[in-house]
């Protein structure tokens, strides 16, 4: 299926874009993303505005999942990584890379038409080299250890500057950990290995992906923390923020009340029991958010 799905976007759909080989066109990546309620970059891939990223800084994947199954999304995480940065939050728009393990006669056709683009060469950096402020780089390098590290210290660093310090994320593996582990930019992976990525071929930029068992799209809002990284589709981005500070809220509520000591845990968690209490709870809410409203709105004038 993988390898079909790789095979329909990348050689089936064959366009002439300037310095891509297996890429959806612009007219497509709308087409696969139609509910996307934001700008676009050129390419057609969904931009998440960069004050709900900003917002989404504030979030846990807790707070994603209260969302997205309810919406029959249900495959949108994936855990099981070695994070570089525990404590740092991931937040940028995904841009998706897919490699494949060598197959010759597949990859002669890939050089070729590389080399008919005036590409001398056709590996991870013809990707790397595409990242703008506030991307994720989203590898799907089929979980490989030896030959799967996608950057080392030197272009895990081009990555961090390329992208604002945005993000990377791969199924699959890095190396240089000592090199990089005092980087300042979040990154999810498999494994580490000494050795430079090979026996594999790029076969996408910016085509549907799959990261362990999630369906990655280009430009979806990439959230991680210390337990994993959600895929967020762009049109859950903003309810899916609003709702944090409603969760944000309530749980700054209910301990201010646990602090009082006058009441049980079952009396106000995880929702008041009696009408004063509910009627307190629903002001205390309102006012917050009048006040997270008003700042924000203040900080966008500034």
């Amino acid at each position: 299926m993988k390898f079909g799905l790789a095979m329909a976007v990348g050689i089936g759909l064959w366009m002439p874009v300037k310095a891509q080989v297996f890429t959806l066109t612009r007219e497509q990546l709308i087409e696969y993303t139609s509910q996307n309620p934001f700008e676009r970059f050129p390419d057609g891939r969904p931009k998440v505005p960069d004050s709900l990223m900003a917002r989404a800084r504030g979030m846990s994947s807790e707070e994603v999942w209260a969302i997205l199954p309810g919406k029959n999304y249900r495959n949108q995480y994936e855990g099981g990584f070695r994070v570089l940065h525990p404590d740092k939050k991931l937040v940028g728009r995904a841009f998706t890379v897919q490699f494949m393990p060598v197959r010759p006669d597949v990859e002669d056709v890939l050089t070729a038409k590389a080399k008919q683009k005036g590409l001398a060469r056709w590996n991870n950096q013809v990707a790397i080299d595409m990242l703008q402020p506030g991307d994720v780089l989203v590898v799907d390098l089929f979980g490989k250890t030896e030959g799967g590290t996608i950057v080392g210290d030197n272009l895990f660093y081009y990555t961090m500057k390329a992208t604002h310090g945005g993000g990377l994320v791969v199924d699959g593996s890095i190396r240089d950990l000592e090199g990089i582990k005092d980087m300042d930019m979040p990154a999810y992976f498999r494994n580490v290995h000494p050795s430079a990525i090979g026996n594999v071929m790029l076969t996408g930029i910016n085509i549907p992906v799959r990261i362990g068992g999630v369906t990655v799209m280009p430009g979806d809002l990439v959230f991680g923390d210390p337990e994993g990284v959600y895929f967020i589709p762009p049109q859950f981005v903003t309810q899916i923020v609003d709702n944090a500070d409603v969760i944000h809220v309530h749980d700054e509520w209910t301990r201010k009340k646990f602090d009082e000591g006058k009441y049980k845990s079952s009396e106000i968690y995880s929702s008041p029991k009696t009408e004063e209490l509910r009627k307190e709870y629903q002001e205390y809410l309102k006012k917050k958010l009048d006040e997270l409203k008003a700042a924000r709105a203040a900080a966008s004038k500034k």
